[in-house]
């Protein structure tokens, strides 16, 4: 167990702790994408107290959504200075104090403050941190972590939604809020798991879980291995004591090609993927559906969803279609937006589970997914940055299109039109990520490298890693090409631990 070990610092290790960073992730992301959607079913309970629509009621799961990805740039940085694990005990408390407030609003506003804003910055300085923490742990199994971990939010969903419905029957909207305020805490116990990778740099073995966060981030430290899945490798690139040297946001990133197209993609998403999931239980309760019934519904989406985001990870992880994971999550947003538009006529109880069975598979292929293909486009150094920028992204696209799509049924007194516009929304985000990743492909194919981007250094920050190139890929930078992942075992394992001064 000596840090002379040569066998410790090669890569992410791909299991041992990981498991159970693992774990801490599948309810991390079970409480950030679970939550605002089975708060939906104290809506109605909410609208007769406060004399309120449909849309004033899906503003709060809109701004608990949009603070969730809104604040993913204030995440980045409060990561790379104090660290995943502080940051994500700070969000649990957060979180915690949001719904427990949120039980003693009597108005709106209250409520947006409280169950919408601090809660959903509590999600938010949880949720991020968690992604991080899991790239650092798994490469060759990370298409597999991924899916293993998004599977958390079917699976709370398909648990929070039905006991919301407990909660309201027995105490009330505010007894079930200050009882899922006291859930939340265990958010605090998944940051606590959160301890850094083992690697021979003093750092990690003797600083904080945050710590690797920082050194995996696009700044000076990135070493040779700060490509897609060189996570590991890349945090040997930190200065003595484990202090990372960059810790703000870094923007170069917007630059590439492959995060326009993925960004662009996702806020076509965000503006119709959640409408559904967020108006199932009040249209089925409109349609005459008892409310029992229509909880139900959820956990529907949910059950399915977790059959679909572990199995879509697994088949994400085979070699014959990783390179090609951006196709595969186009074909997912495609296939979500098509069961939202042969659903739109859907009344009667049976057509309602068929479209949740759809609706959950296809939404927990987008799940599984969505964050491997950043992952695999960016590369794991510049990843904490890539992600905080799109979340904030996503941000603007969940204030529109949940109250949009409210105010709407409040003045058509309709759902079709509203299933119509999310589908189509989600298909067109599936066309144009195909589309645009085809053409990004061809034209980094015909175009011949040139030599300030041989070798995959796409920025001053990896010019600085000791002259390094990036081992992992030869094509422009940002083009998706980048998609195409190495197999397990290539890289420059052995230069990386010659690289380490004191060790032995």
């Amino acid at each position: 167990m000596g840090a002379s070990d040569p066998r410790r610092g090669v890569g992410p290790p791909d299991g041992g702790w990981g498991w159970a960073v693992l774990g801490a992730c599948f309810v991390v992301t079970g409480f950030a994408y679970g939550f605002p959607k089975a708060v939906s079913v104290f809506f109605h309970a909410l609208m007769r107290d406060f004399s309120a629509g449909y849309s004033d009621m899906a503003w709060v799961s809109s701004i608990m959504l949009a603070m969730l990805y809104g604040t993913g740039p204030v995440s980045s940085i409060l990561v790379n200075r104090f660290g995943c694990r502080p940051v994500m005990l700070m969000g649990g408390l957060l979180a915690s104090a949001g719904m427990v407030l949120a039980s003693f609003a009597t108005s709106l506003l209250a409520l947006y403050l409280t169950a919408g804003v601090l809660t959903g910055l509590g999600l938010a300085l949880n949720f991020q941190p968690s992604l991080i923490m899991l790239g650092l742990y798994f490469d060759r199994r990370r298409p597999l972590a991924n899916g293993l971990a998004a599977a958390g939010s079917p699976v709370f969903l398909s648990a929070l939604s039905p006991l919301g419905q407990q909660l309201l029957e027995r105490f009330g909207w505010r007894g079930g809020f200050l009882l899922l305020g006291g859930l939340l805490l265990h958010c605090c116990a998944c940051g606590a798991l959160m301890r850094p990778p083992p690697g021979p740099g003093p750092g990690l073995r003797g600083g904080s879980a945050g710590h690797a966060p920082g050194r995996a981030g696009p700044g000076p430290g990135a070493g040779p291995g700060a490509g897609p899945g060189g996570a590991g490798r890349g945090l040997r690139g930190a200065p003595p004591g484990g202090r990372p040297r960059g810790r703000r946001l870094h923007v170069a990133v917007c630059a590439e090609r492959a995060f326009g197209v993925y960004a662009v993609t996702k806020f076509l998403m965000a503006l119709g993927l959640f409408v559904p999931a967020l108006l199932l239980v009040n249209y089925a309760q409109d349609a005459g559906v008892p409310d029992a019934d229509a909880a139900l519904l959820l956990s529907i989406v949910g059950f399915v969803d977790i059959a679909a985001r572990p199995a879509c990870g697994a088949l994400a992880g085979l070699a014959r279609l990783r390179p090609h994971v951006a196709y595969l999550f186009s074909l997912a947003l495609l296939a979500n937006g098509l069961a939202d538009l042969s659903s739109a006529r859907a009344r009667s109880y049976g057509a309602l589970v068929a479209f949740c069975v759809a609706f959950g598979l296809s939404y927990g292929m987008v799940g599984a997914l969505q964050f491997e293909v950043l992952m695999a486009a960016v590369g794991a150094h510049r990843f904490p940055d890539a992600l905080g920028l799109v979340l904030l992204v996503e941000a603007l696209a969940v204030l529109i299109g949940p109250p949009s799509a409210g105010r709407l049924v409040d003045a058509l007194k309709n759902y079709e039109i509203i299933f119509y516009l999310a589908g189509s929304e989600v298909a067109l985000a599936g066309v144009f990520m195909a589309v645009a990743t085809n053409c990004c492909l061809r034209s980094s194919q015909d175009a011949p490298p040139s030599p300030g981007t041989e070798g995959g250094a796409s920025d001053t920050e990896d010019a600085e890693a000791k002259g390094d190139s990036e081992p992992l890929s030869t094509e422009e930078p940002g083009s998706l090409e980048a998609l195409e992942v190495p197999r397990p075992g290539t890289g420059p394992a052995e230069p990386d631990m010659e690289a380490e001064p004191g060790q032995g």
